[in-house]
This record gives C-alpha cells, sequence and structure tokens, in this order.
C-alpha cells in the first residue's frame, strides 16, 4: 500500500467516526438542526457559522439566544419584524458581533429573501466557481445604503485572501449531501466537487503533519492548496474530509 492509499484508508476511517448524529449536538451545525424549514435552516446556519470563532459551547450559546429572540423563526423574523420586536436584540452581543451588525445583517436577509427564496441565490448569482461566489456574496452582502463600516469584518472574502473558514463550513452544510445526517443537502446549484475545505488553525496543523499542505499562512490559497490534495482522495466529495481533519486536531488533539 502506497503512500497516499495509507493516508486514504486512515482519513476516511475518520471521516466515517465523526460524520455521523453524535457529532451534531456539541457542534454550531446543531443551531440549523433545530428547523425544518429551509429558510430557517439557512438563517439559523448563516449566522452560527458567522459566530464559530472561540469556546464550541460559547457559540452553540449565543445562536440559540438569538434563535429564541427570534421567537424561533428566523425567517419570519426577519421578513415581518416589528420595531419592538428589534428593541429585543439590543442588548445581544457575541464575542466583537454586536447589536449594529446583527441590524445589518437582518437588514440584508430580509432585502434578499424579499427578491429570493432560497440564499442559496446569494451565492450563485455571483459566477460558477465558489472563489466568485464568495467574492459575489461579499459586494452582494454589502451593497445596501448606510453600511456600518464595523461590520465589514464580519464576512470574508478571497479578494482580501481570507480563508473565508466560516463561509466555507456554510457552504458545506447546506450543499454537502449523504445519509449521515450532519450536512443538509438542501442546496442543488452548487456541487459538493466545488466546495472548499474549511480551514482553521487546527486543520492547518493537522494537514501539515500529514504532509498534505506546504503553505505557512492560514488563508485563501492555503485553503485552495489542501482543497487540490483532498480532491485526489475523492474528486466528487473532497470537503467530507473536513471532518477528518476537524476531528483529529480539536478531538484528538493530533
Amino acid at each position: 500500500m502506497n503512500k497516499q492509499t495509507t493516508l486514504s484508508v486512515f482519513l476516511n476511517k475518520k471521516v466515517d467516526q465523526y460524520n455521523q448524529p453524535s457529532f451534531i449536538s456539541n457542534d454550531p451545525v446543531s443551531i440549523p438542526h433545530l428547523f425544518s424549514k429551509k429558510q430557517d435552516i439557512e438563517i439559523a446556519g448563516f449566522f452560527a457559522a458567522i459566530f464559530s470563532w472561540g469556546n464550541r459551547t460559547t457559540i452553540i450559546q449565543k445562536s440559540k439566544e438569538l434563535m429564541q429572540l427570534m421567537n424561533n423563526e428566523p425567517y419570519q423574523f426577519c421578513l415581518q419584524h416589528t420595531e419592538k420586536d428589534i428593541k429585543r436584540l439590543l442588548a445581544f452581543k457575541h464575542r466583537t458581533f454586536n447589536t449594529t451588525d446583527l441590524l445589518y445583517f437582518i437588514e440584508f436577509l430580509k432585502f434578499h429573501y424579499s427578491k429570493y427564496k432560497s440564499l442559496e441565490d446569494a451565492f450563485t448569482m455571483h459566477g460558477d466557481t465558489i472563489e466568485k461566489m464568495l467574492v459575489g456574496f461579499h459586494h452582494y452582502f454589502f451593497s445596501l445604503e448606510h453600511i456600518p463600516e464595523r461590520t465589514r469584518k464580519h464576512i470574508a472574502t478571497p479578494e482580501r485572501n481570507s480563508s473565508c473558514k466560516r463561509l466555507n463550513m456554510f457552504l458545506r452544510w447546506m450543499v454537502r449531501q449523504d445519509n449521515n445526517g450532519v450536512d443538509f443537502g438542501i442546496w442543488k446549484k452548487i456541487s459538493p466537487a466545488q466546495l472548499i475545505c474549511p480551514i482553521d488553525l487546527h486543520v492547518s496543523r493537522v494537514a501539515k503533519r500529514l504532509n498534505i499542505l506546504t503553505r505557512k499562512q492560514t488563508d485563501w490559497q492555503a485553503a485552495i492548496e489542501l482543497t487540490d490534495y483532498l480532491r485526489t482522495l475523492d474528486r466528487n466529495d473532497p470537503v467530507k474530509y473536513d471532518f477528518a481533519l476537524f476531528g483529529l486536531g480539536v478531538m484528538e488533539k493530533y
């Protein structure tokens, strides 16, 4: 068995280990799993992904808090909220994400969903590659009037060579489809083969230890390099290995 085959067998075992319903409860993906309506899943997943830096318990707790402030009907809230509803949000904060940011996010979601039935369109209208979609989404997201400058830092873009870890994770949740029950597979205009692997310091460390990533910076180019390698293991579903790399890095401190 050659080195790549050995690594493939190892990583596939780790995918099988972590890509299970038991993974959901302690992960931010648990937030969109609270819902069954497509638009609720999208909005809950979007916020949970954007909040996903730092302690996972806190991320889940703050995401649940926001969903409760939205009466656990985020789609209806974004479209039909009143001034009184908005007042409930004024004390909400998660790390550097504050009320100013939240109100702009809700304004954007109301604007988008008044024209489109799915958040998928906010990505796919901009091109046929994930890079074009993420760049286009960033411009589209900040296309409304009166954009708070401070809010720009919460939506990453490859134009600034960001790894776009949180958005790539959100896309994984929405696009990947299998029978394991973790990812949703509710978006059909994007293929799992197109996805880019979410990369952070944990995933980067594991990938370097496995000699499948050479780039020092954890940036967009690193995400591309890592995904290009993962495609040699499974060209149709390279981002399934996010489960293995994340599990090895965070759960097993590999």
